[in-house]
């Protein structure tokens, strides 16, 4: 018997068929394999083929944001365990929303407020309020002196700072991180946190003055 093989695509599933002058004989589908993501590939396009379920696409993206996540719900936390769940929970809700990401913004921009979104989500589901004060909160402007960029800040500084950080009310810790740390503008800090505008810039008056305070204490200390 002559026969000869082709493939024949039926409702997007492709068939290998071995031709007769009979009637044919369908074998195993033939699966496609899945695409490789490249890492040469801009966040936008590992993000569309993310939301498709490319799951190398997804693991690309999960390799070059983890450590910028967990940075940051450390930073917002103080707590290590905290930070190492909250982050497992982000990446767990990105890969749900993925595919709703249309570029808008960059990708970076987009997972960081998730993120931060989700860290408050974690405040609120512990608890944690915010101290409440009076919505005027006009108070001037009082950086802590040699914190303005605390990225470019000699190492020793750091340590002390984020160790003085971490000793503020939560309140106070919330708002700064956001503000000092992440750039939140605070008409933004006050739609996350479900707090007025005034009430964003006491807390963050409050926790510079607390700083300084702290830091003072942490020279004195040094010097004794």
């Amino acid at each position: 018997m002559d026969l000869t093989s082709s493939a024949i695509v039926a409702d997007d599933v492709v068939f290998q068929v071995e031709e007769s002058t009979s009637a044919p004989v369908f074998l195993a589908p033939v699966e496609a394999l899945p695409e490789i993501a490249q890492a040469s590939e801009s966040d936008f396009e590992l993000a569309q083929k993310a939301g498709t379920g490319n799951v190398s696409a997804f693991e690309l993206i999960y390799q070059k944001y983890h450590r910028r996540t967990y940075s940051l719900c450390l930073r917002m936390t103080q707590s290590a365990t905290e930070a190492e769940d909250l982050t497992q929970e982000v990446f767990i809700q990105l890969f749900r929303k993925i595919s709703s990401f249309r570029g808008d913004s960059a990708f970076s921009t987009w997972l960081h407020r998730m993120t931060v979104n989700q860290v408050l989500m974690h405040f609120r589901r512990r608890g944690v309020q915010n101290e409440k004060t009076t919505d005027d909160g006009e108070m001037p402007e009082q950086i802590v002196r040699g914190t303005e960029n605390h990225t470019k800040m000699p190492i020793l500084d750091r340590i002390g700072l984020d160790k003085a950080i971490s000793q503020l009310p939560n309140g106070y810790r919330t708002v700064f991180v956001l503000h000092d740390v992440e750039g939140f503008e605070h008409e933004e800090i006050a739609g996350m946190l479900k707090l007025s505008v005034g009430t964003s810039k006491s807390q963050l008056h409050k926790a510079r003055l607390k700083l300084r305070k702290l830091l003072i204490e942490q020279k004195t200390e040094v010097k004794k």
